[in-house]
């Protein structure tokens, strides 16, 4: 029993060496030192502000037959928002065409001659808004903003002149979790997990191939260290930074784009470290398989883009074809953005995330012990 003891207690002696050794070789360099602290905060500014999928200031031409206060007033329905901005008018149909061939307008919007007395007689006054669709996520949100602005120009017409709007249905809609529909709101706990991986992956990826090129990967065999002790010293000090990061990227969320976190804060400390854990598996996995760091890289790039393409980040799942949807299943990143916008978004605590803590649970625990069967392999 006291062997046992004093053969851990030894083990930990080695371990905690190593991870001072490769804390000082982390945070010595200035450059490494603002890869790990600066860049992730530089990135999810940078994430923010640039993956939208908000449209603003949508450049429209607009071509008014009716010339009239209603049809002023519908133009005016349609800039009052700042969702679109007119850049033309004119009375000529085939201007809108030219705008839109040319690139100089987004949303012709045409208005016909008698627009005004139809919406007087209730007869369902009509306009034509033609929509660029090169870019098919800003001509749905086009055509979404535009339909609203229009029916709800109607229904205030209607109004001011006594008149039912509709069918007699008062159809009022809200938006849970996130009422102004804010894509920042939904996009800003997704890139927490994308970074995260990105600094691990970048991390450990080039953990033992590193040492393998300086050519101290010997010195290291030859000594105490097990395998397993070894793979301890070279993960805890990038886990250790990498909750450093989470929590620096979570303080820029709160206080820079003032996104809500509703959830359970140790919740999400647990899920962030066992997801930690699994990218370092994959890491070190990554580190074990290449001989130099060029190949390093390329196993990471590699593997980050599908990672991110399969987890909805960029796309939502359901969207995606069956096969890839089932793909999905072994994504550590999939399984964590759902944690992570449940606990900011809906409040989530343990009791909602223990489902897809586990499966995240399961492949850290399998990703890192193949990663140190590998490691194992490879220096026989």
């Amino acid at each position: 029993m006291m062997g046992a003891s004093s053969s851990f207690a030894q083990s930990l002696r080695r371990v905690r060496s190593l991870v001072r050794k490769e804390l000082r070789q982390l945070l010595r360099d200035p450059k490494t030192k603002r890869v790990v602290f600066a860049a992730p905060i530089i990135q999810l500014l940078l994430f923010g502000y640039a993956v939208t999928t908000d449209v603003h200031d949508i450049r429209t031409f607009v071509v008014d037959h009716d010339r009239t206060a209603e049809s002023r007033g519908l133009q005016e329905a349609f800039t009052a928002g700042g969702y679109f901005r007119i850049i033309g008018r004119s009375d000529r149909p085939a201007d809108i065409a030219a705008a839109l061939d040319g690139g100089r307008a987004v949303v012709g919007l045409e208005i016909p001659f008698g627009f005004a007395r139809d919406l007087a007689a209730g007869r369902g006054a009509r306009v034509q808004v033609l929509i660029d669709g090169t870019s098919s996520n800003t001509a749905t949100v086009a055509q979404g903003y535009a339909s609203r602005i229009v029916q709800e120009f109607g229904v205030r017409q209607a109004a001011g002149w006594g008149r039912e709007p509709g069918g007699g249905v008062d159809l009022r809609a809200r938006a849970w979790f996130n009422p102004d529909l804010t894509s920042r709101v939904y996009n800003v706990p997704a890139i927490i997990g994308v970074l995260l991986m990105l600094m691990c992956l970048l991390l450990t990826a080039l953990a033992v191939v590193r040492e393998r090129e300086l050519g101290t990967l010997e010195q290291l065999l030859v000594s105490p260290l097990s395998a397993g002790e070894l793979i301890l010293g070279k993960t805890i000090p990038v886990a250790v930074i990498a909750l450093i990061d989470l929590a620096i990227i979570c303080a820029v969320a709160l206080l820079w784009f003032d996104i809500p976190l509703r959830g359970s804060v140790p919740a999400l400390v647990l899920a962030s470290f066992v997801y930690i854990l699994a990218s370092l598996g994959l890491g070190l996995f990554i580190s074990t398989v290449s001989r130099t760091q060029q190949e390093a890289f390329m196993g990471m790039f590699l593997l980050f883009l599908p990672v991110v393409i399969l987890s909805g980040f960029m796309y939502p799942v359901d969207t995606m074809p069956p096969l890839f949807q089932s793909l999905t299943l072994l994504n550590p990143l999939r399984h964590f953005l759902e944690i992570v916008r449940g606990i900011f978004l809906k409040g989530h605590g343990f009791a909602e995330i223990a489902e897809p803590l586990a499966v995240l649970t399961t492949m850290a625990v399998l990703v890192l012990a193949g990663a140190t069967a590998r490691f194992r392999k490879s220096v026989r």
